[in-house]
């Protein structure tokens, strides 16, 4: 691909692939099936992407690119770190809750996926876990959070808290409000981290 702004047909392959993998699994999961889903050709899958993984891991590139875009946009100086760490998790639950298919594709399906697999996909995570470091720091620097844990690890555990909480929404078969979630998984948090 060339830089720049990609065709609408491989953002409909993504879309038709997203459709597909969480429906019928990644593996289980037949290129024409997704050629059909995006409305294209076979063959034209293969102008933009080499084999099915490709599609897997621009498909986690690009929407893990739109969720930290909205993160972006959802931040703002202004807010405290708890108000911060409260919007990453509002967000990070209502997009989730608003695309199943994301939701399953990310919950179920990566973790099926073969290690090589999974380490691209944890690239693309990178910026996402930086951001929530970037919090966590924000809070020990004001005195909102206390001094001394360890940034990295607590913000593996916030990040690994709420995949949990949507792994079981999942399980659940969507019982109950996920965004309904924000406010106690945030409490949980800052009961270990708040000063």
């Amino acid at each position: 691909m060339t830089s720049g702004k990609k065709p609408d047909k491989y953002y409909a392959i993504l879309e038709g692939a997203l459709k597909v993998f969480a429906e019928h699994g990644f593996h289980k999961s037949q290129v024409s099936r997704i050629a059909k889903e995006a409305g294209v050709a076979d063959g034209t899958i293969y102008l933009y992407f080499k084999k099915k993984e490709d599609i897997l891991t621009s498909l986690f590139q690009e929407k893990l690119g739109e969720l930290v875009e909205k993160l972006n946009n959802g931040l703002n100086d202004q807010m405290t770190a708890r108000e911060a760490l409260n919007k990453v998790c509002e967000i990070h639950f209502s997009v989730l809750e608003g695309n199943i298919h994301l939701a399953y594709l990310t919950q179920i399906e990566l973790r099926q996926s073969d290690l090589e697999l999974r380490k691209e996909i944890g690239l693309a995570l990178k910026r996402y876990i930086i951001l929530i470091e970037n919090i966590l720091e924000k809070g020990k620097k004001d005195g909102s959070f206390r001094p001394d844990f360890e940034v990295k690890l607590v913000r593996l555990l916030i990040f690994g808290g709420m995949d949990e909480v949507v792994t079981s929404w999942l399980i659940s078969g969507q019982k109950y409000s996920l965004t309904a979630q924000v406010g106690p998984t945030i409490d949980f948090f800052m009961k270990g981290i708040e000063s």
